[in-house]
């Protein structure tokens, strides 16, 4: 699967420079969904990226393990940003199909909102983490 080496090795170069070369990755009609966002195109999938460039600094992706099986792969990753001067890291996995041409057809990234990002905020993850407690008393 000579495919999936170039999207992982551009998911972990990913830049505003890199970001065009989405076009060679993706199907324009891919279909994304994660915990926020649920598209049928290429397009938006694009923006999301180009968003993120412009509201978190220094955002970059590292890939740990994957798994794949036909045009089927499972990728676990991190992804480290800064947030008002603050190091975040969320760690997710994705599941992404490609179509015989080797074009991703079909994204679905996995992490869970709440521990990943919600508790990581001042006051939202004070509340969170209070709510978890209550959860297991």
């Amino acid at each position: 699967m000579s495919h999936l080496p170039r999207l992982l090795s551009w998911f972990e170069q990913l830049s505003p420079q890199t970001l065009g070369q989405i076009t060679e990755l993706y199907h324009p009609q891919c279909y994304f969904k994660d915990p926020f966002n649920e598209f049928y195109e290429r397009k938006s999938l694009e923006k999301l990226f180009a968003d993120m460039f412009e509201k978190l600094e220094k955002p970059c992706f590292v890939i740990s393990e994957t798994l794949s099986e036909g045009h089927s792969t499972f990728i676990v990753w991190q992804f480290h940003f800064v947030l008002r001067q603050r190091n975040v890291q969320i760690n997710g996995s994705s599941h992404v199909k490609f179509d015989e041409q080797g074009l991703v057809t079909f994204h679905r990234d996995y992490w869970d909102a709440a521990e990943e990002l919600y508790e990581k905020l001042p006051v939202i993850g004070f509340v969170m983490k209070q709510l978890k407690k209550l959860g297991h008393s």
